[in-house]
């Protein structure tokens, strides 16, 4: 094996941990944040009444996190539920822009979206559509 090419599976290999890495710690903060739309807190049931789409959009939401949450843990689905983690923030970016009419409060869902997309294209070989 030549300098480069250690090199490169050096670099892989750092990029694949730290991804790990980036998936654990943002699964654990969707499992935390979609207990209290699961479990009916006073205050998430206030503020999705306000979106105006009922209160099944809250348990939509909260299981779309959790979901996505558990397939970024699982190297086949990591990809897909990174794609879907994108939508969820995508909806919660244009939630706070037009409903809440909040946009610093926008950044952070937008932000994770970004992220969910590093992550989606770091993870596209798991993605079945990408590999046809």
């Amino acid at each position: 094996m030549t300098t480069s090419s250690i090199a490169t599976v050096s670099q892989r290999r750092s990029v694949h941990v730290a991804l790990w890495v980036l998936q654990v710690l943002l699964a654990a903060f969707f499992v935390f944040a979609s207990v209290p739309k699961l479990l009916g807190d006073p205050m998430t049931v206030q503020m999705f009444g306000l979106i105006g789409l009922g209160q099944w959009f809250r348990y939509l939401t909260g299981a779309l996190e959790l979901l996505g949450a558990i397939g970024l843990l699982v190297p086949r689905l990591a990809g897909l539920a990174a794609l879907g983690l994108a939508g969820v923030m995508i909806g919660a970016t244009i939630t706070q822009l037009f409903v809440f009419g909040s946009p610093a409060l926008a950044s952070m869902p937008f932000v994770l979206c970004l992220v969910f997309l590093a992550i989606a294209w770091g993870r596209r070989r798991s993605i079945p559509l990408v590999n046809r």
